[in-house]
């Protein structure tokens, strides 16, 4: 049979019980408003009952506290944070697209449009006085603010480029230092529950560390108890964090960093990258995958515009190779639109890194033989291994399919426009004579690179040079020739007319413009000029276009994942955030569990009282 102070013990039990609670109680209170806390409550069950071989024959022994646990759902911790990966990516891309999307605006004085109708009006005049050299040198000086602004707008994205660049950087070391703290926390967590305590608090800390991360890259967490080796749980537990399409960035104690490495300018990929473009490695030497098409976040949306090439990347297939000792020389063909003219042309000019057959080879050089084969001067000494077994019919690539209008596309834009816009403008000019009879140059060229001049006409032909041509333009270097800037009569405005070839055809009149009637024909026709399907002058409603559809859906998509945040953090707070109106119910119910277990051992003590001393004899 129980004992005669069973009912002692059941009281103290429930006074325990009710103690602990309202304990709980008050701790919930205290951190109502406290980011990430979650509502916490007593776990309890009654005890085993006791056989006391009575009719009734078991008595009830009391209730048993057995944890103070958190309430939180980890369904709507996953929801949020794959919420918070989408809304981190669309932020981020928002808010570049944006800026392009200024830069690029017309504000009536300095856009494109208001700039490119100055120098067809200039045209204009130049047609109806054509040997007037102030107006010739008023042509080119509206020529030379078209350069101008492509210079300014080249600057502007490569700053812009470098900006993501920087928060690149910035968000790495972020992941770094989260990666660090849960490493910490996980520690201490397994520290006070293998002494079989819940470490609530700490739990806390490492789900908001790991909502934080959310939102910088895409996140998996996977949590699995720990057993000895007899089978028994040790009360640790194996928490994993997964990053970037399932990479491991902290495992229980351990964590991984990454490091940002600046890429050598023989390492560009595109021709108008800025210098030091960020690569992301582990600092154990595994390769982070930069392009994985399973990675989000804010990282996602910085690499898509720092690297975005709207899948234009170079890809063609290996069909000859010359070996040699420090160089040989692969041939790759290509089949695709845009890699078929130098027009489009986006290979680095300094050099880099090709892909072939999964192996990678330094390039110092190219060449283009204008019917969709490049040659490549491979540099056996500085790549990890000689080009000396490559099959082929293997691919070969530089870069990756990054489906997305970053940086790097409209820096494409701006380069295949301007250089055919250049190639037919100096291409008329140079078939027609100045006011004094001479053979004229061309109009537009380029600064060759640390400044050390201009090129030349030869140079820019398309048969010569290494079969790039207008290639060497771009919107970074694009400038008026010196010589006009000096002497515009030199402008080729007149027809060069053979009378013995031309013979039963239209003239050059007195006015002898033709070659300026010429150009301002091609500027209007899309059969002699056409950039997306349309005339010269569409280039600003070709691009802004896109940027300001690339800013809408973002913006639109943004908006959408910020309402998704708000709905599943109100679902998630439901559950595991504190209610001052439910506290304070419990607080009157533990209060009154815990008066009546008060009373229930008030009056076991009279009656022990009664029994002991007034009743023993």
């Amino acid at each position: 049979m129980p004992s005669t102070f069973f009912g002692l013990e059941i009281a103290a039990s429930g006074l325990r019980a009710s103690n602990a609670a309202l304990n709980t109680t008050a701790n919930n209170i205290s951190n109502t408003n406290t980011e990430g806390y979650s509502r916490q409550q007593v776990k309890q069950e009654a005890m085993n009952p006791l056989r006391v071989f009575s009719t009734y024959g078991c008595a009830g022994a009391g209730v048993n506290t057995l944890a103070i646990e958190r309430i939180r759902d980890q369904f709507y911790d996953v929801k949020f944070r794959q919420n918070e990966t989408k809304l981190g990516e669309f932020d981020t891309k928002a808010y570049y697209c944006k800026m392009i999307e200024e830069y690029l605006e017309d504000d009536g004085k300095t856009g494109f449009t208001s700039i490119f109708d100055q120098m067809v009006v200039a045209l204009q005049n130049l047609a109806n006085d054509p040997n007037n050299t102030s107006v010739k040198r008023a042509f080119i000086s509206t020529a030379k603010s078209l350069t101008d602004y492509f210079n300014n707008m080249y600057g502007d994205l490569q700053n812009l480029q470098a900006d993501v660049n920087d928060e690149i950087k910035i968000r790495v070391d972020h992941i770094n230092s989260i990666a660090q703290d849960i490493a910490t926390v996980n520690k201490q967590i397994n520290t006070i529950e293998m002494g079989g305590s819940t470490a609530n608090e700490l739990r806390d800390k490492r789900d908001a560390l790991i909502d934080e991360l959310s939102a910088i890259v895409d996140v998996k967490v996977e949590e699995a108890p720990i057993y000895d080796q007899f089978g028994n749980f040790s009360g640790a537990t194996r928490c994993i964090v997964r990053i970037a399409g399932g990479q491991v960035l902290v495992d229980m104690n351990d964590y991984n960093q990454l490091e940002c490495v600046a890429r050598a300018d023989d390492e560009k990929v595109n021709q108008t990258d800025i210098d030091g473009l960020y690569d992301i490695r582990w600092t154990n030497g595994n390769d982070f995958g930069l392009y994985n098409e399973s990675m989000g976040g804010e990282l996602k949306g910085l690499i898509q515009m720092r690297d975005g090439n709207n899948g234009e990347y170079f890809n063609g297939t290996a069909t000859n190779v010359v070996y040699g000792g420090k160089t040989s020389q692969v041939t790759i063909s290509t089949s695709a639109s845009y890699l078929q003219n130098m027009i489009q042309c986006k290979l680095s000019d300094t050099g880099g890194v090709i892909n072939i057959g999964d192996q990678l080879f330094y390039y110092s050089d190219w060449t283009y033989d204008g019917d969709g084969n490049y040659t490549f001067t491979i540099d056996n000494e500085k790549s990890d291994q000689a080009l000396t077994a490559v099959k082929l019919g293997r691919l070969a690539t530089i870069s990756q399919d990054i489906n997305y209008q970053g940086v790097p596309y409209y820096m494409a834009q701006m380069n295949e426009w301007l250089r055919d816009f250049a190639q037919k403008v100096n291409d008329i000019f140079t078939e027609g004579l100045t006011s004094d009879g001479e053979d004229a140059g061309i109009l537009f060229t380029g600064i060759y690179p640390n400044n050390s001049g201009e090129y030349r006409e030869d140079e820019l032909n398309d048969s010569r040079h290494n079969g790039k041509g207008y290639y060497y333009l771009t919107a970074g270097n694009i400038t008026v020739i010196d010589e006009l800037m000096k002497n515009a009569a030199l402008l080729g405005t007149r027809e060069n007319v053979d009378d013995d070839t031309t013979e039963g055809t239209e003239q050059d009149g007195v006015e002898q413009n033709n070659q300026v009637r010429k150009i301002i024909s091609m500027i209007g026709d899309t059969n002699q000029f056409s950039f997306r399907g349309r005339n010269a002058g569409g280039f600003l409603e070709c691009v802004l276009s896109d940027a300001m559809l690339n800013a809408s859906n973002a913006d639109t998509f943004y908006a959408t994942y910020l309402s998704l945040e708000s709905n599943i953090d109100n679902q998630r707070l439901s559950i595991s955030g504190v209610d001052e109106d439910e506290e304070a119910i419990s607080l009157i119910k533990y209060e009154n569990s815990y008066t009546l277990a008060s009373k229930m051992i008030s009056v076991l003590t009279e009656i022990y009282d009664r029994l002991i001393l007034q009743t023993g004899v």
